[in-house]
């Protein structure tokens, strides 16, 4: 028994020890060396301070910003034991709302935000959360509902707003993965920055 035993808990330790820890600190050590900024978590900084994670959305709700998408991150309530609240962009609690297309409650999330913004059409990503609630990009269009409300909150001609808007927006990976988007946290600190 002990022969067979043996071999077995040595296996199990020398592949925790490599697979569990070796390899990856070895990834996190060629990582930090060859992209640092990405490795550790893009962020940005501003005036020496760190002001967010070019991949994590802000919740910015004043009309001098942009807005992100809607988020579905959640968090344990406090005052109801085994109930969830909204925690908008909460980076620990990253996940989809899970509510289906036949959802009733999505169907009336949705309807409630579309009349929050003044109802007819809009841009899909004015009203739907991402996968993982946290995007921190918006469609072209979604930018470009916002932008009379952010020229106008800040006294700006629409034109100088729109170039902004043009400069933080990029189009698909390698020419094709994705579609065209705008960085909502760069293009809300170029506002800030103008003066």
């Amino acid at each position: 028994m002990n022969a067979i035993l043996r071999p077995a808990i040595t296996m199990v330790v020398l592949s925790t020890l490599l697979l569990g820890l070796a390899v990856p600190l070895a990834f996190t050590g060629v990582a930090g060396v060859v992209l640092p900024h990405q490795a550790g978590g893009s962020l940005l900084v501003r005036d020496g301070k760190v002001v967010g994670s070019a991949l994590i959305g802000q919740d910015f709700t004043s009309a001098r910003y942009f807005h992100p998408r809607p988020s579905a991150t959640t968090e344990p309530d406090p005052e109801k034991e085994g109930s969830m609240r909204a925690a908008p962009y909460n980076a620990a609690a990253s996940a989809a709302s899970q509510l289906g297309p036949t959802s009733a409650a999505l169907r009336d999330t949705v309807a409630a935000r579309i009349a929050a913004l003044g109802g007819g059409p809009v841009p899909a990503d004015a009203v739907t959360a991402s996968g993982s609630g946290l995007d921190p990009h918006i469609s072209p269009e979604n930018a470009a509902r916002q932008l009379r409300r952010v020229a106008q909150a800040r006294g700006l001609p629409e034109a100088r707003v729109a170039a902004l808007v043009a400069r933080h927006s990029s189009g698909p990976e390698f020419g094709l993965l994705g579609e065209r988007r705008v960085d909502v946290l760069r293009l809300n600190l170029a506002l800030d920055a103008l003066r």
